[in-house]
């Protein structure tokens, strides 16, 4: 995997966003408020050196930001109607192939990942902004019972090259 769309530029998606690029990833962060967006550039221009900064595309729709991801993260709020919204886009649009990972403590990962036409392809975080903010944080991906293990493994060796602690847990609903 090299490239990662993040939905959101608030401090979760920013904060993701700084962690992939120092990792090596290429992201791409989307926001569709010109201010977050803004904000997040100026951020991570000063905590990247110029030769990373390169590294994060700052994209103003879903499209443009997951058009080439291997792994999608929204950071949007954990409200059904916010997830479902986002889920919905992000399946229509990005390839086959893409991942869709999900930060959630409220919300089924099998509800929502049935909502897709890739349910094997969807896995729930289960981490709030600050355990996805912690340097060392232990971290819980929830695996729906229809989710592929080449998608946890995925989301799991992401997580892990940002410096997590990943397990995956596979929920029964």
């Amino acid at each position: 995997m090299t490239a990662v769309a993040i939905i959101g530029a608030g401090p979760l998606g920013r904060s993701l966003a700084l962690r992939a690029a120092r990792a090596g990833f290429r992201v791409f962060l989307e926001d569709v408020m010109p201010g977050n967006l803004h904000h997040a550039r100026e951020s991570i221009r000063l905590a990247l050196n110029p030769e990373t900064l390169p590294a994060v595309a700052f994209v103003s729709t879903i499209e443009d930001a997951v058009r080439d991801a291997d792994l999608v993260i929204d950071c949007v709020p954990d409200e059904l109607e916010s997830k479902l919204e986002i889920l919905f886009l992000v399946d229509r649009m990005a390839p086959p192939r893409t991942v869709i990972a999900t930060p959630t403590l409220n919300l089924s990962i099998a509800d929502l990942a049935s909502c897709t036409n890739r349910p094997e392809q969807c896995l729930g975080i289960a981490a709030n902004a600050d355990d996805l903010a912690s340097d060392t944080a232990q971290l819980l991906l929830r695996a729906a019972p229809m989710t592929s293990e080449a998608s946890a493994s995925l989301v799991s060796e992401f997580f892990l090259q940002l410096g997590f602690a990943p397990t995956v847990d596979r929920v029964s609903a």
